[in-house]
Formats: structure tokens, sequence, C-alpha cells
């Protein structure tokens, strides 16, 4: 299970240099920044506590949008960028916690004008 962690946390640096890449196509960089974002974030957007489904969007979320943005980018540019992300540690994302924030914010809106209005 450690290793599976690891390998995932690799995966999600990868991602965010992929992200960050100019030979990155845009679909790729968004998907991507997302993913990496959303997984280096310390605010999830289900909270862990939640039985079941806080844990299950982690567990399911991440490496779905893992998948989907490996297939975007182009083979030989992961294969550069796993090499980088090999020297480099990942850290936790001040923009990914800023979107994560603002998408409960606007939830917590959109269900309060719903119940108003």
């Amino acid at each position: 299970m450690r290793d599976w962690a690891r390998a995932l946390l690799c995966e999600v640096a990868v991602l965010w240099l992929a992200a960050r890449d100019p030979r990155t196509p845009l679909l790729a960089k968004i998907i991507a920044g997302f993913v990496a974002a959303y997984a280096l974030s310390p605010i999830d957007l289900i909270p862990d506590f939640i039985p079941i489904i806080g844990l299950l969007d982690d567990a399911l979320l991440i490496p779905a949008g893992i998948w989907l943005a490996r297939r975007l980018v182009p083979h030989n540019l992961m294969t550069d960028l796993r090499l980088k992300a090999d020297q480099a540690k990942p850290s936790r994302s001040a923009i990914g916690a800023v979107f994560v924030v603002s998408t409960w914010l606007a939830i917590a809106m959109l269900g309060w004008s719903w119940l108003v209005g």
C-alpha cells in the first residue's frame, strides 16, 4: 500500500510538471493541473470524515484523473517529465486549496439561493 501511495505521489508530481510545460496540449494542461492541485491540496472536495464517500473521492477521483491526463499528454513528454519528477520533491498546493475552497463556496451559495429562492 505504501509503494502504491509513493507511485501515486510521483505521478502527481509528473502531472504538475506537465501542467506547467509548454509542450503539453491545452486540454492535458488543464486536466493535469486540476488533478495535481486537487491531490496536493490539504482540503478535499468531500471531507474525509464523511463515512465512505469522504475517502472514496480520493480513491477514485485522483487515479481516474491521473489516468485521463496520462492519456492526453504525449508519451515521450511523460517520460521526460518522469525524469524531472524523480529529481524534484512535490509540495502542498496553495492554488489547489484555493480552488477547492472556491468550489465549496460556490456550491454553498447555489444551495443557499436554491433554499431561499
